[in-house]
């Protein structure tokens, strides 16, 4: 099948339809043929075996789930200071308000 680019613009879902059931799609500019539309085959993934990880000797410790408190050793400092308030002050400069 041959089309102009106007034609491909305005019926592009329909032309790729019909290179992706095989049909050979030429656009053309001007009736020069410029572009070939043809669908672009997918090699597809291979299945997953079960079992393929059976020789791997895998142990997990008994401490796995034990707390791990030393990761936050020196991240928060042992004393945080505590903010300053400004003091309630009745006086300024000496003298009462």
């Amino acid at each position: 099948m041959i089309a102009t680019i106007h034609e491909a613009k305005t019926n592009l879902s329909k032309l790729i339809q019909k290179a992706l059931a095989g049909e050979e799609v030429i656009i053309a500019n001007r009736n020069t043929p410029v572009v070939k539309l043809v669908a672009i085959e997918t090699a597809q993934k291979p299945k997953r075996k079960l079992g393929t990880g059976k020789h791997l000797n895998i142990h997990i410790g008994d401490d796995f789930d034990d707390p791990i408190d030393y990761l936050f050793e020196g991240y928060y400092p042992e004393e945080v200071d505590t903010p300053k308030v400004a003091e309630d002050k009745s006086k300024y400069n000496g003298e009462e308000l």
